[in-house]
């Protein structure tokens, strides 16, 4: 266990999108340190290998974020197994197609604001009165690169990310006064799935190229693996960010600068 965030021992954590990727890697960086885990995400395979890949610590619940009886559900889950919740991670999150705005598919456009706003939005609404029970939280939404600047052939996806800062801001503000704080992450490229596709979805069937743009890009010249994107995430979970709210935290190889 790491003793750097002792004060995330027994504190229980509920974390979307937890399948794969950043969520899956977070899952795994707050059990090390010591939260009990209760993992989300639609895909019931993923979940059951990530809970057995961490051990007795972790539970998981198939639930669709979007959904708002699915997501109050999955809070329920957590508060009926742990008693509460003291850490939401809001990380579910879909790319979307790939098109520009006159071609882009109407029903994409909802399905992306749905999962990726609506559902941060209802996961922090059925949260929020689970942690003042408790006398206070974090929570830590999953943002992007392209929710600070837009990003061409992604309008709602970017869009979105724009969007969820906007809720963090708001949620930031409204519940200062319980103590619970709120905080959004801005990953640059990521080793994910979703970034694969993302790359094919520019240039299909040279997907390789558009990653070496993007590392050239980027002043640290490479992309960020899931762990470390996790670290930020445990950082703003924890004691060690107790005056940081309402902030959007880069995580993009100075990308943004």
């Amino acid at each position: 266990m790491q003793t750097a965030h002792k004060n995330l021992v027994d504190k229980v954590a509920l974390i979307t999108g937890a399948g794969g990727g950043i969520g899956l890697a977070t899952a795994h960086a707050l059990a090390q340190a010591g939260c009990l885990v209760v993992l989300v995400d639609l895909q019931a395979e993923a979940l059951a290998e990530a809970a057995a890949a961490i051990g007795i610590t972790a539970s998981y619940i198939v639930a669709d974020v979007a959904d708002p009886a699915s997501m109050q559900g999955a809070v329920e889950f957590a508060v009926q197994r742990h008693g509460g919740i003291d850490i939401f991670i809001a990380n579910a999150g879909i790319e979307g197609a790939l098109a520009g705005i006159v071609d882009y598919p109407i029903e994409q456009f909802d399905k992306v604001i749905a999962v990726n706003v609506r559902g941060v939005w209802l996961g922090i609404k059925y949260v929020v009165p689970i942690m003042r029970q408790r006398g206070g939280g974090s929570i830590v939404i999953t943002s992007s690169g392209a929710g600070v600047r837009g990003m061409p052939k992604m309008s709602p996806y970017s869009a979105s990310k724009h969007a969820v800062i906007g809720i963090m801001r708001s949620v930031a503000i409204e519940c200062a006064k319980d103590n619970i704080r709120v905080n959004a992450i801005a990953p640059g490229p990521v080793e994910t799935r979703m970034m694969r596709s993302i790359e094919d979805g520019l240039a299909p069937g040279s997907g390789e190229k558009i990653k070496q743009r993007f590392e050239h890009a980027t002043p640290l010249k490479r992309y960020a693996a899931p762990e470390e994107i996790a670290e930020m995430i445990v950082f703003l979970a924890g004691n060690e960010s107790s005056y940081c709210t309402g902030g959007v935290y880069p995580v993009d190889g100075g990308d943004s600068a």
